[in-house]
């Protein structure tokens, strides 16, 4: 009895310290946590803030997520659908003003709906769009197939939003911010994504001139074009394309101007054909990038966009006046390898593919969906004296590109 009694005062005295820790703890874990709130409440993110009520029911959004929008087939709606914006937008260029240039199936083109195979690609609500991505910057950095790209966004924003500030962010060519949700978004234009320039043979020789060439132009695979150089440290999310100029032979003929790759500023010898210049140059330029980017900076690179020159190329009489979407078995004979006049954009995206494997950029994929669409070009309404049969008429396909961008984009913040 007398042990038991000891003991129950023991554990008497010794209740009020164990009380007294517990109390303290209490106080001191509540202390740390409202510190990391207060810290994770001001610490600034470069994720674009969004608002939770404009979110996609989660049923949608785990479907979408494991979606390939690339993979599909254009569907023709039963009505011609109401335009996105109309031709009076004056982001378009002239020459890819369709509706506005009276393109025989100009309007046609709008009735045309992707649909991916195995999920749905919402439409861009650009109300929606201009809240979720507030207080972001967006670069597009490219050639004019990004431009296309680039005002077919602006265009669609605009239609929800039309206090507009217009100036050429870090370098850009040409930008707009969205005053009421400080959202900024840029072109960049850029041929090549690396530096160039014409070449002249010296006459103190050197090893170019040693093995004949007496001009042609310089391309550092090394040195990013200056329009760009500062694009990766202001925007949050960028998307870039190169290719087009790559296979330019009217610019870079290779006999008479051709391309010499200089790398660490001293001539790759041997010297090596474009295609191989390309898969240097990419390299360089997506380890410039990641260099300059943080981990929350959202990269994309987009594949090649076709063009659909038939009966020759753009210099040699081509043309594009089909009206209707091509079927299968005719896009196979466009852009099959053994056809020299589209089949470059095949070879571009194996290059960019084999480059972009194990980076941090996200690939996306318009090439298939647009290898369909050889109806929407300009063709002879550009004003060109050719036809145009490389860029796209607006409104048209490249909103279909900024839907699977938008779509891409928020499948990968949500992750």
């Amino acid at each position: 009895m007398a042990a038991r009694g000891t003991t129950k005062r023991a554990s008497a005295v010794a209740a009020p310290p164990s009380c007294s820790c517990f109390a303290r703890f209490v106080f001191l874990a509540s202390f740390l946590l409202l510190v990391a709130l207060v810290y994770s409440a001001a610490r600034p993110s470069i994720i674009p803030r969004y608002d939770d009520r404009l979110k996609d029911p989660p049923a949608r959004r785990g479907d979408r997520r494991t979606c390939n929008y690339s993979d599909g087939s254009w569907i023709p709606e039963p009505e011609t659908v109401p335009s996105r914006y109309d031709h009076t937008c004056k982001e378009i260029f002239k020459g890819w003003n369709c509706l506005g240039n009276r393109k025989i199936n100009g309007r046609d083109l709008l009735r045309w709906r992707w649909q991916p195979s195995r999920c749905h690609l919402p439409r861009l609500d650009p109300l929606r769009f201009l809240h979720r991505f507030r207080d972001s910057n967006i670069g597009f950095v490219g050639d004019s197939l990004n431009r296309n790209m680039f005002a077919s966004l602006v265009c669609m924003l605009r239609s929800a939003s039309g206090e507009v500030r217009k100036w050429r962010p870090a370098g850009a060519d040409r930008g707009f911010t969205f005053l009421n949700y400080n959202l900024t978004i840029a072109y960049h234009r850029t041929n090549l994504l690396v530096q160039y320039g014409r070449w002249s043979a010296s006459d103190l020789g050197g090893p170019l001139e040693l093995r004949g060439y007496k001009q042609g132009y310089r391309v550092d695979v090394d040195v990013p074009e200056r329009s760009w150089a500062e694009a990766p440290g202001f925007h949050h999310i960028l998307i870039f394309n190169t290719g087009h100029w790559w296979w330019a032979p009217s610019k870079f003929d290779p006999v008479q101007s051709p391309m010499l790759f200089f790398e660490n500023g001293l001539p790759v010898l041997p010297p090596v054909t474009p295609e191989i210049g390309f898969s240097l140059a990419l390299r360089h330029m997506i380890l410039y990038v990641e260099r300059r980017t943080t981990m929350d900076t959202m990269k994309f690179f987009r594949t090649q966009s076709p063009r659909h020159f038939e009966g020759g190329d753009w210099n040699l009489g081509g043309s594009c006046r089909r009206t209707q979407p091509l079927l299968p078995h005719e896009v196979e004979e466009l852009f099959s390898t053994k056809n020299a006049t589209n089949a470059e954009v095949r070879v571009i995206n194996r290059h960019l593919y084999e480059v972009l494997h194990g980076t941090s950029f996200h690939i996306l994929d318009i090439t298939r969906m647009s290898e369909l669409r050889a109806d929407a070009h300009p063709s002879t309404t550009g004003g060109k004296m050719h036809e145009d049969c490389m860029h796209w008429c607006l409104p048209g396909l490249t909103d279909t590109w900024n839907d699977a961008f938008i779509a891409t984009l928020e499948d990968q913040l949500e992750n």
